[in-house]
């Protein structure tokens, strides 16, 4: 389905006493239902706000959102709830795990609150975690809380994937590793997946290319033949 997203027009404006920072200003994309997107940009250049009310974490001033058919930017706060909870998985930079339980549990979490959670220990095998699902996430490298955080954002079945500098806390070789496998789920699952980054490295990565540079879109690339994780060198 073409347009599984679509941003209009979207302007954030933040308000910090008198000062008014415009942080999108006018903001228009489009992304296709199972696409890899790839949002690259400098620190500070919105990249991080377009994420954020996409995944409604946060609202918009002004300008329309569309997912799946869905007016996102009308929807009230109840609403947003149900958004966040059925239709998105977030993963972090920082992987936001809860540290007094296990792997398992912290997939399971999520899957509770879901409408049509996938398999819990299937989705912690497809991330290649079968033999730590009893760790606590002290017990683990940050490549398996990251891993840990994947699958606990699939386990939901989100429409959408959105991650937040999903290698930014991570080695080389293990961010890779990451990627790769949110670059596989992708293609195996259809899973729309959204990453943003500071890394022009890992543009050749996406099917959609979106670089932000000062709240405005900078480009948009679309690669035909998108290039697989394991040949990128940055």
């Amino acid at each position: 389905m073409d347009n599984f997203i679509e941003f209009r027009n979207v302007k954030k404006i933040y308000k910090m006493g008198e000062v008014e920072i415009e942080a999108l200003a006018g903001v228009d994309f489009s992304i296709n239902k199972g696409e890899f997107v790839i949002i690259a940009g400098a620190s500070g250049a919105g990249k991080s706000t377009i994420l954020n009310i996409l995944g409604g974490m946060d609202s918009l001033t002004s300008g329309d959102i569309f997912v799946d058919g869905a007016v996102i930017s009308k929807y009230n706060s109840k609403e947003l709830i149900t958004y966040r909870r059925h239709d998105v998985g977030f993963v972090f930079q920082f992987y936001n795990l809860v540290p007094n339980l296990t792997a398992k549990e912290n997939v399971e979490l999520a899957s509770q609150i879901s409408k049509n959670p996938l398999d819990i220990d299937q989705v912690i095998a497809d991330v290649g975690l079968e033999d730590r699902k009893i760790n606590f996430p002290a017990q683990l490298s940050g490549g398996e809380q990251q891993r840990v955080a994947i699958a606990r954002a699939l386990a939901k079945n989100p429409k959408l994937l959105l991650c937040d500098e999903p290698t930014g806390a991570l080695d080389y070789k293990t961010g890779k590793a990451i990627l790769k496998l949110l670059q596989d789920t992708c293609r195996n699952t259809g899973t729309t997946v959204v990453i943003i980054t500071h890394n022009l490295a890992l543009t050749s990565i996406g099917n959609r290319v979106i670089k932000v540079k000062s709240g405005k879109i900078d480009s948009i690339t679309v690669n035909e033949t998108p290039m697989d994780v394991e040949r990128v060198e940055w």
